[in-house]
C-alpha cells in the first residue's frame, strides 16, 4: 500500500511576492495587494507593513499608499 504525504507551505508575502516576479522593477518598492473588487489589503510586501494593516480597507489607505509611495496591485488569481 502507497503511503500518502501532504505538504502544507505557507509562503510570506505571497501574492505580493507573485506581483514582484512579473514586475522585478518594483522589488525595492513597497506594494500591496488588494481583495476582490479592490476591497481591502490581503498581502504586504514586506517594506510597506510599517506603513498598511493587514484587511485595510483601500478606500481608507489611498492617502497613506500615495505619501509613502506604495503601490496597489488588483488581486490576480489566475497569476497566483
Amino acid at each position: 500500500m502507497a503511503e500518502h504525504v501532504i505538504a502544507l507551505i505557507d509562503c510570506n508575502s505571497f501574492y505580493a511576492s507573485c506581483e514582484r516576479v512579473f514586475r522585478p522593477d518594483l522589488m525595492k518598492t513597497p506594494i500591496v495587494v488588494l481583495s476582490n473588487n479592490d476591497g481591502c489589503v490581503i498581502a504586504r510586501s514586506a517594506d510597506a507593513r510599517p506603513f498598511i494593516k493587514m484587511g485595510a480597507p483601500y478606500f481608507q489607505i489611498r492617502e497613506t499608499l500615495r505619501q509613502h509611495g506604495i503601490i496597489a496591485f488588483s488581486s490576480n488569481y489566475e497569476l497566483y
